[in-house]
């Protein structure tokens, strides 16, 4: 009777997996791509062991969607189906073939679809969703580990070890948080193996980090932090809650603080989730955090809740008055995600194809360079097939297109500017779209210039002279013309604060004409300190043209006083 019973229930989990991978395929085909997933659509056209936001995982993801399709799921069939493994692999820790009633599999699937961005990255490409199967594949070799140390859990190990790092730098915190769980563990030396032959299968992307001077790792430890703020501690934990469904999360803390045995897995579970929501709570004061950061202890939190139904009826009940009502919500929301509302294009869900369409229209043939966006050409480039690319300036983050560097490809050559301020610039309207923009017969740009300069008084006054000696490097195959006939270049004094941004006018020694390919030039300068409020700032010197200032040197720090 038993061995019927199981194969019931696993036909009904086959089939319900079944049901999960046409409902996500649906989903993909009708909701429109967002601009990350065009972003990361570059990403599998040029594909390299690293990039500058993320490993390669989700390049090589959408690679194989490509060979495979085109459209949407040219870049999404790959996370649709590695979500069949994810539910596959967390099913197998919770059900460790013992007897589980049929409805517990339903209650899978409901707290599974439930979770708000565990359920999205089911559909929508972006490298948290191979983190998540990695992460499965992790916790089912680690307690396969826990059980029998034999080679075929190393092995497991290793792999899912390496997947996770390929997917998400996150993955240091899993490993972490599973370590400081059971530091019984490093006595093993089997556990030494796994971590070794990780490390030998991520050596290529160790490479290209040491190749491109660890780009990733300054992004994400140091270029992002923008000081604390109470509005990015106070909104973290409301964020959590839309992230993972307040319901499920009310669930699995009541489930925490009730349940007081704890295995060696348990444990690591408890400290995955208290781990990554704790420590990214922590981070807030360094910066606002991305609610989705956390989404790595989606895998725990459904494995806790399952493996707790069965002698909880208290926790049935509240799945059905709460946890099942909320999913009925999402799914409403889902079907809503590929409809034409006008709802779903004010959030930006939607209408995204007519918007670049418009920009194509007008730009015609020329390549499209759009100022201060990232996003911008990438969609641009995914939804018409054109050539674009950004000019970044002092205000933007450096992303992967700074490694790219396409706007080499377009030096003296006719472009169509987008999103410029520019005297130029003309107003475009269709519809509900704007945008302005002109042509130039020769684009000139000064981004990859770079500027050393004399370190100033690390204190100032307002109205005090600063003089600075410089030097300007250009480490390009073309020259830069600082009388270009369309893009004449200026040098500025620059301070930032926050996002607070000063350019200050300066007086050279010597007047700039052309600064020849690999050819380095000195000048000195003199620059009198803005009329700031006193605190710290960040000083540097800037190039400008018609496309805004650009980032050209490494900022110090300098603090300003009042003149008084």
């Amino acid at each position: 009777m038993d061995k019927i019973k199981k194969w019931n229930n696993r036909k009904i989990f086959i089939a319900l997996l079944i049901l999960w991978f046409f409902v996500n395929i649906v989903q993909a085909l009708l909701t429109e791509i967002i601009s990350d997933e065009a972003y990361y659509f570059l990403y599998g056209k040029f594909l390299a062991w690293g990039y500058f936001d993320h490993p390669p995982m989700v390049a090589l993801m959408i690679k194989l969607s490509s060979i495979l399709f085109n459209g949407n799921l040219g870049i999404r069939f790959m996370t649709v189906f590695l979500q069949l493994g994810t539910l596959l692999l967390t099913w197998k820790v919770i059900d460790d073939r013992s007897k589980q009633e049929q409805l517990n599999v339903f209650y899978f699937f409901l707290i599974s679809a439930s979770m708000v961005m565990f359920s999205a990255y089911g559909f929508i490409t972006t490298p948290d969703s191979s983190l998540l199967f990695f992460i499965a594949l992790f916790l089912f070799g680690y307690k396969g580990f826990l059980e029998k140390e034999n080679w075929e859990t190393v092995i497991l190990l290793s792999i899912s070890m390496a997947g996770m790092v390929y997917s998400k730098y996150q993955a240091v915190l899993v490993l972490g948080f599973v370590v400081l769980s059971n530091f019984k563990i490093l006595k093993s030396w089997r556990f030494w193996i796994a971590g070794i032959s990780a490390m030998v299968i991520l050596y290529p992307h160790i490479a290209w980090q040491i190749t491109n001077d660890f780009p990733s790792f300054k992004f994400h430890l140091i270029d992002r932090s923008e000081g604390f703020k109470w509005i990015y501690f106070f909104e973290y934990l409301p964020n959590q809650m839309a992230v993972f469904n307040p319901f499920i999360l009310g669930a699995v803390i009541y489930i925490m603080i009730k349940d007081k045995s704890q295995d060696l897995f348990t444990r690591a579970l408890y400290f995955l989730i208290i781990g990554f929501i704790g420590f990214f709570w922590i981070t807030s004061f360094r910066g606002h955090v991305e609610p989705h950061w956390t989404v790595a202890c989606s895998g725990p939190i459904i494995i806790l809740i399952i493996r707790n139904i069965k002698n909880d009826n208290g926790l049935i009940k509240y799945i059905k008055y709460f946890i099942l009502p909320s999913f009925v919500l999402i799914l409403l929301v889902r079907i809503l995600l590929f409809t034409n509302l006008s709802l779903m294009n004010k959030l930006g869900m939607n209408g995204k194809r007519e918007k670049y369409e418009f920009i194509e229209s007008v730009s015609k043939e020329l390549p499209v360079a759009f100022l201060s966006s990232f996003q911008s050409p990438s969609m641009f480039s995914y939804f018409t097939g054109k050539e674009a690319f950004p000019v970044s300036t002092l205000n933007t983050r450096q992303t992967q297109y700074d490694i790219w560097q396409f706007e080499k490809n377009y030096l003296n050559k006719p472009v169509f500017i987008v999103n410029s301020h520019s005297s130029r610039s003309i107003l475009y309207k269709m519809g509900g779209f704007t945008f302005s923009g002109y042509k130039t017969d020769s684009l000139q740009t000064t981004n990859r210039l770079k500027i050393n300069f004399g370190t100033p008084p690390g204190q100032v006054r307002t109205g005090e002279t600063l003089d600075i000696k410089f030097t300007i490097n250009n480490p390009c195959d073309y020259d830069i013309n600082f009388n270009h006939s369309q893009f004449p270049v200026q040098v500025f004094a620059a301070y930032i604060k926050g996002k607070e941004t000063h350019i200050q006018s300066v007086v050279l020694s010597e007047p700039i004409g052309i600064i020849y390919k690999s050819q380095s030039i000195q000048r000195e300068m003199k620059t009198t300190v803005p009329d700031l409020s006193e605190g710290i700032y960040n000083f540097g010197i800037t190039l400008q043209t018609d496309l805004g200032p650009t980032l050209n040197c490494s900022f110090v720090k300098i603090k300003i006083l009042d003149n008084d």
